[in-house]
């Protein structure tokens, strides 16, 4: 369920029509539902309400705005972070440091540093040695680093390539093969504090069945490990449940999931940990545009919008669809392609699509943009970052300001030697 819909002809986020949001901020422009976000991070959590001991982290990469950290903080959610700088944006919203989980397979040595002294609640490994120079570091600062080993149990998530995160030729996690000796081996290190394990298979996913395959691995490691005599108190499960994108799409429920938790997990007496982003963040944000052009094509038509692969990148990188809906439809449709203007054959949302139909000046969203889109944008051709904008009722407000190219070459520099 999500708050955008239709009144009286013209749709709205809320009680906000998009039009008053694209005069008032300009296009392109992301537009959030704040009810949505609530909405979707409470369907999540009751989904879990069988299981025992549960831990919500967001996962901030999907969608890092400040005010969308702010609404999941008030529902109680931690957050799942991949760099200090995701790190500090959780701090700022006021999540708390102990409910951060620190994941990412590059985590520098600062990095390690400045979440030590932040004090969050787990960092999740990923080789051997993060974990030797982990506990170094917290040793030398009398510190303990709470942590879990995230291992690769070799199961393909089935979603495309470039978000599968589970397969062993990724490069994400240890081979669960080996992480019994790795666990041995770093659970004798002071400075250190190993929980439990670690699993994320991959980003999108329509079915239940490799989750469950991925666990069930995971819940053989977890009996070996308690075999070896090392206490198992926290398993993470990660995220990575799919969001529909376009009409037929038939995504797993949060109850559905967590049903499935339950039955797999009965046994383990430990801490689920889980890291949902995408599931909370898809369907409640808009990316709003205006239609330039439409360029009569050998086939189809190109309806030229001022959005481009640089505020929504997935359709290029992807080839993601995202629904292509007007703000004020007519009844009547067109085929067409949908692309930007910036200067790439990539820079197209959709070829020869069925939509509604538009005429320059007309105003159109892509839908379900809440997640991994701001938070991707570019400055690509040197044209603006795109804003954010968060509605929630009959109020809106600018979270994130469109950045001007007079603002980004203000920041860049001639050496002394090229200037005449």
């Amino acid at each position: 369920m999500d708050h955008f819909h239709f009144s009286n002809g013209e749709l709205h986020v809320e009680d906000v029509p998009v039009s008053r949001i694209a005069a008032e901020v300009g296009t392109p422009v992301y537009i959030y539902s704040a009810s949505t976000f609530r909405r979707h991070a409470q369907v999540f959590r009751e989904g879990l309400s069988a299981l025992p001991r549960v831990h919500l982290a967001y996962a901030i990469k999907a969608n890092p705005n400040i005010a969308v950290l702010r609404v999941l903080a008030d529902e109680g959610y931690g957050a799942d972070v991949v760099s200090v700088g995701e790190m500090r944006r959780a701090l700022a919203a006021g999540m708390k440091a102990e409910d951060i989980v620190f994941s990412g397979v590059g985590k520098t040595k600062r990095e390690l540093v400045a979440a030590l002294e932040a004090g969050i609640g787990q960092f999740n490994l990923e080789l051997e040695e993060e974990g030797a120079v982990l506990a170094e570091l917290a040793h030398a600062r009398g510190l303990v680093a709470p942590a879990t080993l995230r291992v690769n149990p070799d199961v393909d998530a089935g979603t495309h390539a470039k978000i599968s995160t589970g397969r062993k030729e990724n490069k994400f996690g240890v081979p669960i093969d080996q992480a019994l000796g790795m666990f041995d081996r770093l659970a004798g290190l002071p400075g250190i504090d190993l929980k439990g394990v670690a699993c994320h298979i991959g980003s999108q996913l329509g079915d239940l069945a490799p989750l469950e395959a991925a666990y069930k691995r995971v819940g053989e490691l977890v009996a070996e490990l308690r075999g070896a005599g090392h206490r198992i108190s926290r398993v993470d499960l990660g995220g990575g449940l799919g969001v529909p994108y376009k009409p037929g799409d038939v995504m797993p429920a949060p109850a559905a999931y967590g049903e499935m938790v339950a039955r797999v997990t009965k046994d383990w007496d430990v801490e689920l940990m889980f890291e949902p982003g995408r599931v909370i963040a898809g369907n409640a944000g808009v990316l709003a545009t205006e239609v330039v052009w439409v360029k009569p094509g050998v086939a189809n038509p190109y309806v030229i919008v001022d959005a481009a692969m640089n505020d929504l990148m997935r359709p290029a990188l992807y080839d993601a669809h995202h629904d292509f809906v007007a703000v004020k439809p007519t009844g009547e449709t067109m085929m067409a392609n949908i692309a930007g203007p910036v200067c790439e054959t990539g820079d197209t949302f959709g070829m020869n699509r069925e939509i509604d139909a538009v005429k320059s000046g007309d105003l159109a969203v892509f839908r379900t943009a809440g997640a991994y889109g701001a938070t991707m944008a570019s400055t690509y051709n040197s044209r603006p970052l795109v804003p954010e904008v968060m509605v929630e009722g009959d109020r809106f407000a600018v979270v994130a300001d469109r950045i001007a190219a007079e603002t980004i070459i203000a920041a860049e520099r001639v050496p002394e030697w090229l200037k005449k």
